[in-house]
């Protein structure tokens, strides 16, 4: 398996505008570690976009994830459906990841 480092971005609110609560985050966090073994929340961003000629705006979660191309792929089907998004973007940060373990533990 080829780990690359990934980040995808992913909703606040619902497409009504409604917030996303911290316990139904915490659900897709659970999954996405089972797909991957691990995940880095990041603080949120502000994001805008364009979609059918409206302006979209709201804050977005970056997570990174350290994991293969096919894994990202699995996380990106599992998060447009566990929120009901029109579109979900990701993004390779790097190639190659290092991970080294201590000894002892």
């Amino acid at each position: 398996m080829n780990t690359e480092l990934w980040e995808i971005l992913v909703p606040t609110t619902r497409n009504d505008g409604r917030p996303i609560h911290l316990r139904f985050h915490r659900i897709w966090d659970k999954k996405v570690r089972e797909i991957t073994g691990g995940l880095t929340i990041m603080p949120v961003a502000k994001g805008q976009w364009i979609y059918d000629g409206k302006l979209f705006s709201e804050r977005m979660i970056p997570v990174r994830l350290a994991c293969s191309r096919e894994q990202i792929e699995k996380v990106i089907d599992f998060t447009i459906k566990y929120y009901e998004q029109i579109a979900v973007m990701a993004y390779k940060i790097s190639e190659e990841v290092i991970i080294k373990h201590g000894e002892g533990k």
